[in-house]
């Protein structure tokens, strides 16, 4: 009989363990903070095209 393989599935190519392992050294911005400053980038982007 063949060898089950018991590893994580081949077709999510590695996902799984990028997500899976957590990093305390990594930066950590909360999606909040993103939205908020996407928003302040876009109200900037927008006077600032219509004073020029």
């Amino acid at each position: 009989m063949a060898k089950k393989s018991g590893g994580r599935l081949v077709s999510s190519a590695g996902l799984v363990t990028y997500y899976d392992s957590e990093d305390r050294r990594a930066v950590h911005i909360a999606p909040t903070t993103v939205m908020i400053v996407a928003g302040v980038i876009a109200v900037i982007t927008i006077v600032l095209n219509a004073l020029y």
